[in-house]
């Protein structure tokens, strides 16, 4: 995809939609500051579909509406406070999910071992940024906020990260029949 067209911009809006609706379901867990969201299965599709560039933008426009206050973080949240609190980092670090699992999928488009190492990058700078950020802001160290907030999750993660390759790449096949590139 060289330039942006219309209906490559309403694609965009489209997955950043997709992404308000997906990331604020989510189950809190008694041990952990973080709950298990479908944020990131979102972040996969929209990097596969999408591709590094355009993710990135779907991703900078979801921040920046939870920023100025809509409910679509986590437990239908939003505001400064979120993003700069606790799990803030996580929530950053989908940029930096999107740019890993986008520049993949760009240069390795429909091929699924490919998109699933970009994820799986994708994913451990994700948890690093967030969990450093998270032993920061709450004081734990890195281990206590590993521990707490990435290993429970991981059997998930691996979970959306299969789901999100295997139908992302069929979908992404459909649409570049539809669209232009």
């Amino acid at each position: 995809m060289k330039s942006t067209n219309t209906s490559q911009m309403a694609f965009i809006g489209l997955m950043t939609a997709i992404l308000c609706i997906m990331a604020p379901f989510s189950i809190f867990l008694p041990f952990s500051p973080i709950p298990f969201s479908l944020g990131t299965l979102a972040v996969y599709f929209c990097a596969i579909l999408l591709g590094m560039k355009r993710s990135m933008i779907c991703v900078s426009i979801y921040l920046l509406l939870g920023f100025v206050g809509l409910p679509v973080f986590s437990g239908f949240t939003g505001g400064a406070g979120k993003l700069f609190g606790p799990t803030g980092g996580y929530l950053v670090g989908y940029l930096l999910l999107a740019l890993i699992c986008g520049a993949f999928a760009d240069k390795f488009p429909n091929r699924i071992l490919p998109c699933l190492t970009g994820m799986i990058l994708g994913t451990v700078v994700c948890y690093l940024f967030g969990t450093l950020w998270l032993s920061y802001q709450a004081s734990m160290t890195f281990s206590q906020a590993l521990f707490s907030a990435v290993v429970p999750f991981l059997p998930g993660d691996i979970i959306k990260i299969a789901f999100a390759s295997f139908i992302g790449i069929q979908v992404r096949k459909r649409l570049q029949r539809l669209l232009i590139d």
